[in-house]
């Protein structure tokens, strides 16, 4: 069995194999400092620094993005120094352990699974405290008995919530980092407050690390969380115009053609698999008829047997099914549900995943330190 020397990364956190990175300028062990600007204007320490739980250079996070993040992307996003997450809670509990493998046979460095809450996730979360991962992320409601499971088994535990009150119960249970998705976020959504409104009082609750989710996609959204007073940032719709983002070229291309207001937030549009379960994702044709029908709920909607294209497989896929269209499905991918976030418009260059995070990291740096430079043109 893979024997991770990190599983103790608190006790004695591992050298980096790279050169250590110059320190951002929101250091999380101390204080939000600005260049130029007087220590009123810093924030309260934080008991905790995401960068050395997560024993990483840069804190950033890619989402765990079903159907379009993989082995490949986690693995490249923890070698660019940040933190790299996969999602396995939609197959069987040996399929967790076959991606775990997957991972670290393309690194030996920290990654998280995701797992759904929503979704058996007991017998999975056992599958990775005895594959000695290193840590989970999990997802759709918080659930203190799991988080309190798994640090017992020794994974450190990151916690999605929508609410500050959800984040309170999630640290109260153990959690080591909080994940605070916005309603601008692509893909499934928990909650429906807004990532400006919800970082910071997310932040004034816990006193464990804060990572900001939902509408960020670049530096200047990465710069912005900080000074909400997150640790880092979780980005995932940025991720999927990444070389090693597993979707169709057309669903690639759809989204680097994407305004920011070209998506929509939706109850249950698609919820073929998934029902319950409110998404944001690119307005489409499915949407528009949707809408012109007055918006029925499922059963009484336009066209909702309609097969409107088939998995690389050759398992058709409905009109309204929950389904992220990869390499190899057919039809019209265009019809499909093309989750994506409102950071969307900041989406418009095909990148290698490491590149993308370099990118972010950079351009946050630079805005960071222009400080008081800012304020003053203001």
């Amino acid at each position: 069995m893979f024997k991770s020397p990190k599983r103790h990364h608190l006790a004695s956190p591992v050298p980096s194999r790279r050169p250590a990175l110059p320190a951002v300028i929101l250091d999380s062990a101390r204080y939000i400092s600005l260049a130029g600007f007087p220590k009123s204007c810093w924030g309260k320490p934080l008991k905790n620094k995401l960068r050395d739980i997560l024993n990483i250079e840069i804190p950033i996070i890619s989402a765990p993005m079903g159907g379009a993040t993989g082995p490949t992307m986690a693995a490249a996003v923890s070698e660019a120094g940040g933190f790299g997450t996969i999602p396995l809670w939609g197959g069987s509990t040996e399929q967790v352990r076959k991606g775990i493998q997957q991972v670290r046979a393309l690194t030996d460095r920290n990654f998280a699974v995701n797992l759904n809450m929503d979704f058996p996730h007991e017998e999975k979360l056992q599958a990775c405290i005895e594959e000695e991962l290193f840590a989970v992320s999990l997802f759709w409601g918080v659930k203190p008995g799991i988080i309190e499971s798994a640090k017992k088994g020794g994974l450190v535990v990151l916690s999605t919530v929508g609410n500050a009150r959800e984040a309170k119960l999630a640290a109260d249970a153990g959690a080591d980092i909080i994940v605070a998705q916005g309603w601008e976020a692509g893909g499934h959504v928990w909650g429906q407050v807004a990532t400006m409104a919800l970082v910071p009082a997310v932040v004034d609750t816990v006193s464990v690390p804060v990572v900001a989710a939902g509408g960020i996609a670049d530096g200047r959204g990465m710069a912005a969380a900080l000074m909400l007073g997150a640790s880092g940032v979780w980005v995932g719709t940025r991720f999927l115009a990444s070389n090693e983002a597993n979707i169709h070229p057309d669903y690639r291309q759809l989204i680097q053609e994407a305004s920011e207001d070209h998506t929509g937030w939706y109850q249950e549009l698609y919820d073929g698999f998934w029902p319950d379960a409110p998404h944001r994702s690119l307005e489409n044709s499915t949407s528009e008829r949707w809408r012109a029908a007055e918006s029925p709920r499922s059963g009484s909607r336009p066209d909702e047997d309609a097969v409107v294209g088939h998995k690389p497989d050759g398992e058709a896929v409905m009109r309204y099914q929950s389904y992220t269209p990869q390499t190899g499905t057919t039809g019209d991918i265009a019809a499909m549900s093309l989750w994506c976030g409102q950071g969307v418009a900041q989406v418009q260059e095909t990148m290698a995943a490491a590149e993308i995070v370099e990118e972010i990291y950079r351009d946050a740096r630079r805005i960071l330190q222009a400080g008081s430079d800012v304020l003053d043109e203001a």
